[in-house]
């Protein structure tokens, strides 16, 4: 949530909603968990004002200051989230889908049906510990962006058959159909049935991993938010190389013993170099070499059937070799598929600020950040040759 270069606060607030008693308080200054907390009189006033509007039929979803934005949302009628931000740039919509991934994340750790029926307040609050960590990430500098595009935050690896195959066949004699490899947070391939997991769970799984301290296996308990949100599947992660992990969401079986080394072993072994070409991907997303302009420097792709996205500000800066701009600005066109806008900055001194520009193509769309050096007429003709060069990966 927070913006790089700036010292806004975030502050988020859970409270059990019929009784107005805060769960906890999560704060994060400059992209890094503070100790500052809101004072408990300008809670009780956040709340009561919530709830003063819900008495008399109004919902309160969101307010500003001149300094400061806070977005409301209540879930089940038993919580109630509250975040406030003073961070530059923040909108009623990146705040609001904060606080459903922030709820996805108490699921997931306690249940639904402990945060729908709350028997013991002291209980639940211990009980919610557990989720810190992750709510924190969710709060900080993460170079994921998942919670914001509600898509699965991807990279490509550079021999992505080869890892699929592995992965298939590991996923086989592990006894489990739902597995998937991941580096830093974000999936680098997965098996059919993982891709089938709904959302939060499929942003919030390889998250939670991501955000995890290292070990080398673990067996955690988790609650699916859509899937199995009262039943408790078992989360079995272990590490193959520092960063790169394999998930495993399963049921009673296989015991994490099972997993010995020997099965790691067989078909991971092979694999060895494969899996290191992995390890840059977190920031990068895209294999070396990828051909990318040179004027490019950032890029988010998403695709909305598949609920997947990638997305880097370090792309490679080798330059592509394609045909003139003009010629690639014509044959869409010719096409008439893409739909795309573009957005332009510093315009008042030449060779500064940047330029923005976005493309749709069928389920795909394409969001470029371009140098100040890339010039206006061809920002089309770029954004469609590069949306074409990365078709095929996602």
């Amino acid at each position: 949530m927070g913006e790089e270069g700036t010292e806004g606060t975030v502050h988020l607030l859970c409270l059990a909603a019929s009784s107005g008693v805060p769960l906890f308080c999560r704060s994060n200054r400059g992209g890094a968990s503070a100790r500052q907390q809101l004072p408990f009189s300008v809670i009780g006033s956040l709340n009561g004002v919530h709830m003063f509007g819900q008495n008399l039929g109004v919902q309160l979803n969101s307010a500003r200051t001149q300094d400061t934005t806070v977005v409301w949302k209540s879930f089940h009628d038993s919580i109630t989230l509250i975040v406030l931000s003073s961070v530059e740039g923040s909108s009623e919509l990146r705040l609001e889908r904060l606080l459903q991934m922030v709820f996805g994340a108490m699921v997931l750790f306690v249940g639904l049906e402990e945060l729908t029926n709350i028997r013991n307040v002291e209980r639940l609050k211990k009980e919610l510990r557990a989720s810190y960590r992750l709510i924190d990430s969710f709060l900080g500098d993460s170079e994921l962006i998942g919670d914001l595009t509600q898509c699965v935050d991807c990279v490509v690896p550079p021999e992505g058959s080869l890892l699929q195959e592995a992965l298939s066949g590991f996923a086989e004699a592990a006894g489990t159909a739902f597995v998937s490899l991941t580096v830093s947070g974000r999936v680098v391939a997965a098996t059919e049935s993982w891709w089938r997991l709904g959302m939060p769970e499929a942003v919030l799984v390889p998250w939670l991993a991501g955000s995890l301290p290292p070990q080398a296996a673990r067996d955690y308990p988790v609650y699916l938010p859509h899937g199995s949100p009262t039943v408790p599947h078992r989360l079995l992660t272990l590490t193959l190389l520092p960063g790169l992990e394999l998930c495993l969401l399963c049921g009673p079986r296989p015991p994490l013993s099972q997993l010995d080394p020997q099965l790691l072993e067989r078909w991971w072994q092979p694999l060895l170099d494969p899996l290191r070409a992995c390890l840059p991907l977190g920031p990068r997303g895209l294999p070396a070499g990828f051909p990318l302009h040179s004027d490019i420097l950032g890029l988010l792709l998403l695709h909305l059937e598949l609920k997947r996205c990638l997305f880097t500000v370090q792309p490679s800066g080798d330059k592509e070799q394609g045909p003139p701009e003009e010629k690639v600005e014509d044959a869409a066109y010719r096409a008439q598929v893409p739909r795309a806008c573009y957005l332009v900055s510093g315009t008042e001194k030449p060779g500064t600020g940047w330029r923005l520009v976005a493309l749709q193509l069928g389920p795909r769309r394409l969001l470029l950040l371009l140098s100040a050096q890339s010039p206006t007429h061809g920002l089309r003709g770029l954004a469609t040759h590069t949306l074409h060069a990365l078709t095929p990966l996602l």
